[in-house]
């Protein structure tokens, strides 16, 4: 599977919105490798590693956010679960589990009813190592900012708006990851 064959069918190469996708995805991709690669007694899947982290934001194309050049019409909050959804169409179930469940930590089912996000009511939760790992990875880019890799001050920072389990998991995550 080539990660650049799906994205080129869902978005205009000459576009700002392609090429941050593809800046923020390979910063994530290759922050998720490093991790996994100075873990190797874990038994990573690296290709599908590689492939997943290119692919966790395809389903931003769906949402409004003008600042990334993305003209659609839902919140940019569904990005993930339009984008697994994308992924199933193509025929890749376990790469859309990513898609859905790297927002933040993860988004819980109370989260969404407490918040009355516009999601479908599940857990949006990373449940395989892969896919925590790649949630962790994405915490360090942002798709503003493409030149620089966030510290984990301001991830926990950032991170601290959505409640203590979303910091908790972080930082669980942290010590599985960094060591």
């Amino acid at each position: 599977m080539n990660p650049l064959t799906i994205i080129e069918k869902y978005y205009d190469t000459r576009s700002e919105a392609y090429r941050i996708l593809l800046r923020h995805s390979r910063s994530v991709a290759d922050k998720a490798l490093s991790l996994a690669e100075a873990r190797p007694e874990r038994g990573w899947d690296l290709t599908f590693i590689e492939e997943a982290a290119m692919l966790h934001d395809i389903g931003m194309i769906f949402c409004h956010a003008p600042d990334i050049d993305c003209h659609g019409t839902h919140e940019y909050i569904c990005h993930g679960y339009l984008g697994a959804d994308l992924l199933r169409k193509e025929g890749y179930p376990r790469h859309a589990l990513v898609c859905e469940r790297h927002t933040g930590t993860g988004i819980t089912l109370r989260m969404i009813d407490e918040n009355s996000l516009p999601l479908p009511r599940r857990d949006f939760v990373p449940l395989s190592d892969e896919e925590r790992l790649i949630c962790f990875a994405d915490k360090f880019f942002s798709k503003t900012k493409l030149d620089r890799e966030k510290n984990i001050g301001k991830i926990r920072e950032s991170l601290g708006r959505y409640g203590e389990d979303t910091v908790a998991r972080f930082d669980e995550w942290r010590k599985l990851f960094l060591g």
